[in-house]
């Protein structure tokens, strides 16, 4: 019963081929090899976005922070929901990269935002004069940390707020294969057409070994941005093992199959969840089940082999705990079976 992490799971097998097949011979480093400039013209294809820059990297902390920095300068303020991943889990990389900005934290139920929390946390800093700080980018997150998505006319609603505001939009897309499968989507409708003008887009999640891209829907905005990643530290020298990943999980909308089965595996796990008593705490869009239990029952279901992160909530109590169950491309029926029967 391995729900602990959609990280947790392995590669795909066409993927690994991919890199099997990636291995032979030699090729330019440094993203001058042929599969690196196949690979980036894939993502330009599937996003819609002729012009877009594209830029390929191994962890989604290091796509994050460094799309941030590219926005936002020291002096600026990052908004985001309390819950995004730029808050809680990435030890203050994206403020650190961008020499010492700030995050503005937006509330909101499920991990989402309003339009109208959005206009209430940046009236927060009026802009009157230096000492506010400069309002930069918006940060969302989608699929969010609660595994609920933000549709194309709720992101456009949210970069509608920070456009009149001034401020640039960044998507945090770790899991936005699962978000597209949700909606529906094109990817072009969830992102640049929405005004989103820089993208994380997460491969390692959804049957990736490491595999995350950055990527600029205006060409402009990434002026000098190769600089930022090899002062970073990362640019990966054997640059085409990312790229034959990103050709092989975008061919044949491979990356959208994976997704939606992870998608329909979380639903799956919320009706049996729902069956045995235990509903879910909020809704199942994505590939994350949210549940609170007994702490006496969650170390009865651990014991059993189950395998469930525990999760950070303001409701519970020294008697209740919740964990949070992640899907995956690798999630078997047998698997949610065996939760079945525990339960």
């Amino acid at each position: 019963m391995n729900f602990g992490s959609d990280n947790a799971s392995g590669v795909h097998p066409r993927i690994m081929a991919a890199l099997g097949a990636a291995n032979d011979g030699i090729a330019a480093s440094y993203g001058r090899d042929a599969l690196t400039a196949q690979a980036q013209d894939r993502v330009r294809e599937v996003f819609d976005a002729p012009e877009a820059a594209v830029f390929l990297l191994g962890t989604g902390t290091g796509a994050n922070a460094l799309a941030l920095a590219q926005l936002c300068p020291p002096w600026g303020r990052i908004f985001c929901h309390e819950t995004a991943h730029i808050e809680t889990s990435e030890s203050g990389a994206p403020a650190w990269m961008a020499g010492g900005a700030q995050l503005a934290l937006v509330g909101g139920d499920w991990g989402r935002m309003t339009p109208e929390a959005l206009a209430a946390r940046i009236a927060d800093y009026p802009q009157e004069d230096e000492h506010d700080g400069l309002n930069a980018v918006l940060s969302v997150t989608n699929a969010t940390e609660w595994g609920t998505v933000h549709g194309p006319a709720a992101v456009s609603a949210l970069a509608r707020v920070a456009r009149e505001a001034g401020m640039a939009v960044h998507m945090d897309g770790a899991r936005l294969g699962n978000a597209l499968a949700a909606t529906g989507a094109a990817p072009a409708d969830m992102t640049w057409r929405a005004g989103v003008d820089a993208l994380s887009l997460g491969g390692t999640k959804s049957g990736c070994l490491a595999l995350e891209a950055v990527v600029f829907f205006d060409p402009e905005r990434a002026h000098s941005f190769s600089f930022r990643r090899m002062r970073a530290g990362h640019l990966w020298s054997k640059h085409r093992f990312l790229a034959a990943q990103m050709l092989a999980w975008l061919g044949g909308d491979l990356w959208l199959d994976l997704a939606r089965h992870a998608n329909a595996a979380a639903t799956e796990l919320a009706s049996v969840l729902g069956g045995a008593g235990r509903p879910p705490l909020g809704p199942v869009e994505a590939n994350e089940v949210f549940v609170r239990l007994p702490r006496t029952e969650i170390a009865r279901l651990r014991a059993a082999g189950l395998r469930a992160a525990d999760w950070p909530n303001r409701s519970d109590d020294a008697g209740n705990g919740t964990i949070r169950l992640v899907t995956s491309w690798a999630t078997t029926d047998d698997e949610i079976a065996a939760l079945r029967a525990v339960l």
